[in-house]
């Protein structure tokens, strides 16, 4: 009997495990749906400009910031122009920022952009909702002086 109790706690525990495992699945972006974002972002960017772009960037209600997806951008000297999940960075010089390991995380996103336009940018950063320090990929597009990204935990 204590076997069988023991192997319903167990069996309760993994159930209860994988839908906390999914859910979490779930609420996390993928490399597709921020790549997709990006050039939603880059689309509005050209047909309001920079300035009504922004604001709908900044929107956490609005329609760039879903799951853990959020837009921000940068002009080509490292200042945050956008950014859907911390507003208190608008405004701020970010180049010298760095991850985990040491890596220039803004300084990255621009050669980036100005590189190829459209590229992935690898980096170690805490994740607002595990807390832990995480792989991240972040698609940047260069439109005009500003690059457009959308990030994802790996």
């Amino acid at each position: 009997m204590k076997n069988l109790f023991k192997l319903k706690q167990l069996t309760l525990g993994a159930a209860a495990f994988t839908l906390a495992f999914a859910a979490a699945a779930a609420d996390k972006g993928t490399a597709a749906e921020a790549v997709a974002m990006v050039q939603k972002g880059v689309a509005l960017m050209q047909s309001v400009g920079p300035e009504k772009a922004f604001a709908e960037f900044n929107d956490p209600q609005g329609a760039f910031v879903q799951k853990d997806l959020y837009v921000m951008c940068y002009d080509m000297a490292g200042n945050n122009k956008c950014h859907g999940s911390n507003p208190k960075l608008i405004g701020k010089n970010l180049l010298e920022i760095k991850d985990a390991d040491g890596k220039f995380i803004v300084k990255g996103l621009i050669e980036a952009a100005q590189k190829g336009g459209k590229q992935w940018v690898d980096y170690r950063w805490p994740n607002a909702t595990t807390k832990a320090v995480e792989p991240k990929s972040t698609y940047v597009e260069k439109v005009g002086d500003v690059l457009i990204g959308v990030g994802i935990y790996k």
